[in-house]
């Protein structure tokens, strides 16, 4: 059990996800940040090589359908 939230291990996900149109860390920066914002994410890193982001986040508070929205609201294509 997390000290800081409550909340169990049992309830993370990490996912790596594609992300089209990256470039530049401006690009990686904007991303990271919109998928942080999102309740229960633990972590969110862009590997702008790979054009990849690898999330962690509890699934109780935000589903991968909510940070896939996250990263296209901010000028992204998630495949």
């Amino acid at each position: 059990m997390c000290k800081d939230c409550n909340c169990s291990s049992a309830g993370l996900d990490k996912e790596t996800i594609t992300v089209e149109g990256m470039t530049c860390g401006h690009c990686k920066s904007a991303v990271e940040k919109a998928v942080r914002g999102l309740p229960g994410v633990l972590a969110a890193e862009v590997d702008l090589e790979n054009k990849t982001l690898k999330v962690e986040f509890d699934h109780h508070k935000s589903s991968l359908k909510e940070i896939k929205q996250a990263v296209e609201d901010v000028g992204f294509d998630v495949p």
